[in-house]
């Protein structure tokens, strides 16, 4: 799995701190279009690896983050450049859209 996990831990770490672009996917064990986001993520993961960090949140590990970023529903998708949030996704998205949004971001 080439994707990051974050914890509350380590997510100022992680994405915050981070000087380029980061895609963070908020998901849940329980949440069925989390589960069938998981593939294209980890695919993302693969062919971005070098220009974009990509990472997976599990909501019900990270309840700070959550609240912070105020996750109602998953699976969320936040796009973070620098630190700062520069996009956000919420639900079942295809593998273009995703590409796309990090693309613009590269």
């Amino acid at each position: 799995m080439s994707e990051v996990v974050l914890t509350d831990a380590n997510f100022e770490e992680e994405v915050l701190k981070y000087k380029g672009v980061v895609m963070v996917d908020f998901w849940a064990t329980w949440c069925g279009p989390c589960r069938m986001l998981a593939p294209v993520v980890e695919e993302i993961a693969t062919e971005y690896a070098g220009k974009a960090k990509i990472c997976k949140l599990d909501t019900d590990q990270a309840p700070d983050a959550c609240a912070k970023y105020r996750i109602s529903s998953v699976p969320t998708i936040i796009f973070f450049k620098d630190g700062q949030i520069a996009g956000q996704t919420v639900g079942l998205q295809s593998k273009a859209a995703l590409q796309e949004k990090l693309n613009a971001l590269l």
